[in-house]
């Protein structure tokens, strides 16, 4: 523990502050417990070194910097005094970030659910001094608590246990971390596995393997409120736009199937975006809602999940015409540009649950509240079209901002055309963003993550895609090009980008390689970049680092890829990205981006790793088709093989025909824009024909006549 100076009040004064190893951390989430009494470690050398000199467990406590719960623990358990005390003596404490250390999350959490049959954060695990985890759980109070132990109890039976029991723990961690490798693996050593896996490509080839995962998000759809299941509920992107390609013109699937899909995503866009999940005011979503009305969130607002959601909104638009779902995401564009953003144009990570120590105290309103700010008659009118109560839906009366009725009956009951409604919404919603500016606002958690930035780019390129606004183009390619000039060394790409905390640096730090996530977000951003810009730059780096993924990651006994490269630190496990969950899994992004090079370069050996990974992963989808929606969209586009487009522009500005083209719902359509100088094979002679706009529109790269008339290309996409 050392001290620093900090200047407080009158610039002449100063105080000690106490702070730990976590004050030099670039991490947000580090960086708020850089104070506490406890002797923190971050993941490294020097505290696993430690742990197996003195033979002490670790304590190893993972979480993020928008976690509610995280704030509760560290506020009851690693600000008390006795506690850290406890903590000192009995282990060496290691504190996570899991946005960072995704790698190390994966495999204590699912070491976690073994333990306790269920996960989430705080995570606060136990591992052997070989880094094997024995005994751990999510949140402890700090006295025994609703049926679930006190920490300082916990801390003492552990140590207690690994002093008199020294040997079981160590028998059971190996067995348990043996477990964990079993879970990593795709394949079993069971005798059918070897015929399950010879016939995987076969029997999964086909639209019912597609069609058993729609029944299945079908049979857990929530009819009357949207979304899958009961409480708590989370948007399930990856769900949703597998079941919209399901309602695309060119698929195959039943007339039946396609209205029972087309309902499951009217009903979920809907009710979401009325919630208070939505951000009525500002834009943007939550994490998660703690009930099944989609009203009350977990105030936190991530960049993955805001991400996703624009792309979903504007899919929907895409696919049925529906301007709210446009205005809804561009709400979410919005936002990210306004709250989001940093000066050198990458993308922050989160924004806090709390303010004040209160979840949701930013968000929430009462009426006399909006009143002051509007006046008596459209203040009036305000709170009731946002549901705001005397008796308000939250904590001391206060209510979450949600639409009571849908807009098409708010204007009928106002008899206000829809357009007028949402010109009066918006003027009282700046009015009243400018007056919840003045609050304490949630933290903001400032790291960069090449991973969820890439997932940002792709949603702003798809705003562009659906408006033709400018200034979502740019976002997109400042956005990229930051990650060029920071994230990539040569063929590689780094994970986290952060400013440190004495802010002496201003190039801000760069550190820990990339995993698959880092790779296959930012390859899929790079070729949607390249569906709407012709600099070669684009597509000619999605190929290199397509080959670094491939180098790097490969399982080379298995197939398939890992999730951490192969020259990573050696962890307990190396593990993998199987199953979609907040976000795709890296998997699935993977055999996206293979998919679309195998179209783009007519590269067999980027088709070959696709199919490979569909014959892994075939035998899993039957059991659990729900939590592949993104692998099988994959599967979606490789069996209704859509065309590749190539456009040639006849200048920059002469876009009215690459916009028609993406504005028409066809998920399985490739788009790159040609360049002069590109030459990938499917490009390379692509060229402007009579000085216009010219159109080339391939099948198995057989291309039709080109087309460089806006009403001929109308025509011809009017058929997909």
């Amino acid at each position: 523990m050392t001290k620093k100076q900090v200047k407080q009040g009158d610039k002449n004064a100063t105080s000690n502050i106490v702070t730990n190893r976590l004050a030099n951390e670039t991490s947000t989430y580090l960086q708020q417990h850089c104070q506490n009494p406890v002797d923190w470690y971050p993941w490294g050398d020097e505290a696993l070194k430690l742990s197996r000199q003195e033979n002490k467990p670790i304590l190893l406590s993972i979480g993020y910097a928008a976690c509610h719960w995280c704030h509760v623990m560290a506020h009851e358990s690693f600000e008390d005094q006795e506690t850290a005390e406890l903590m000192n003596a009995l282990f060496v404490n290691i504190k996570v970030d899991r946005e960072e250390r995704t790698d190390l999350d994966e495999i204590y959490m699912k070491a976690i659910q073994l333990m306790t049959g269920h996960g989430g954060w705080p995570m606060t695990v136990f591992l052997t001094p070989e880094c094997k985890p024995f005994f751990g759980g999510t949140y402890f109070p700090v006295n025994d608590h609703h049926g679930l132990p006190g920490f300082k109890r916990v801390l003492k039976n552990v140590a207690a246990a690994w002093q008199t029991s020294n040997t079981q723990i160590l028998d059971s961690a190996s067995e348990l971390s043996n477990h964990l490798k079993l879970m990593e693996r795709i394949k079993s050593d069971k005798p059918e596995a070897e015929s399950e896996s010879k016939m995987g490509f076969a029997s999964v080839a086909n639209t019912n393997t597609i069609n058993a995962a729609l029944e299945k998000l079908q049979r857990n759809f929530d009819s009357d409120f949207g979304g899958f299941g009961g409480a708590p509920k989370f948007p399930h992107s990856m769900s949703l736009e597998l079941a919209m390609r399901a309602c695309a013109k060119s698929s195959s699937f039943s007339d039946s199937r396609k209205e029972e899909c087309l309902e499951l995503v009217q009903v979920t866009l809907d009710k979401m975006a009325y919630g208070g999940i939505h951000d009525q005011i500002g834009g943007g979503f939550a994490r998660y809602s703690v009930d099944r009305h989609w009203l009350v969130p977990h105030f936190e607002k991530m960049l993955y999940d805001n991400a996703l959601l624009a792309k979903t909104y504007i899919d929907g638009y895409l696919l049925t015409g529906r301007e709210y779902w446009l205005r809804v995401a561009e709400g979410i564009l919005k936002f990210v540009s306004r709250e989001l953003t940093t000066k050198q144009g990458a993308f922050y990570s989160s924004l806090d649950a709390d303010s004040e120590g209160e979840e949701g105290k930013f968000y929430v309103w009462r009426p006399e509240q909006i009143v002051e700010v509007l006046g008596e008659e459209e203040g009036t009118w305000f709170n009731q079209v946002f549901g705001i109560t005397e008796r308000g839906n939250f904590e001391h009366k206060t209510s979450i901002l949600h639409l009571s009725k849908s807009p098409e009956e708010l204007s009928r009951q106002y008899t206000t055309p829809l357009d007028k409604l949402w010109q009066t919404v918006d003027s009282a919603a700046a009015k009243l963003l400018a007056e919840r500016a003045k609050r304490i606002r949630p933290t903001r958690d400032e790291k960069v993550l090449t991973s969820w930035n890439s997932l940002m780019i792709t949603a702003f390129i798809e705003g562009y895609k659906a408006t033709a606004k400018q200034e979502y183009l740019q976002s997109a390619l400042e956005a990229a090009n930051f990650i060029l000039d920071n994230l990539k060394v040569n063929d590689r790409l780094m994970r986290v980008w952060g400013m440190p905390v004495n802010g002496l640096d201003t190039e801000g730090i760069v550190k820990l390689k990339g995993c698959l996530d880092d790779y296959a977000y930012f390859i899929e951003a790079l070729l949607n970049i390249a569906s709407v810009d012709g600099d070669e730059k684009w597509l000619n780096t999605a190929e290199q680092l397509c080959q670094s993924m491939i180098k790097y990651f490969r399982d080379e006994d298995e197939g398939g890829f890992f999730f951490t490269a192969s020259d990573h630190e050696e962890l307990v496990v190396r593990p993998r990205s199987h199953y979609d969950g907040s976000v795709p899994s890296g998997t699935s992004v993977a055999t996206s981006v293979l998919l679309k090079l195998a179209k783009l370069t007519g590269k067999a050996e980027y088709l070959n790793l696709a199919e490979e990974i569909f014959s892994l992963y075939g035998p899993h989808f039957s059991r659990m088709p729900d939590q592949f929606a993104n692998l099988l969209s994959c599967l979606d586009m490789y069996l209704f093989n859509g065309p590749e487009v190539a456009i040639a522009l006849s200048h920059d500005d002469d876009r009215d025909m690459l916009l028609a083209l993406h504005q028409k719902y066809y998920p399985n359509k490739v788009v790159a824009v040609a360049s002069e100088k590109s030459d990938l094979n499917f490009l390379k002679d692509k060229k402007v024909l009579e000085k216009k706009t010219t159109v080339y529109i391939c099948q198995n790269f057989t291309c039709d006549k080109p087309v460089n008339n806006l009403s001929d290309l109308k025509a011809r996409l009017s058929g997909w």
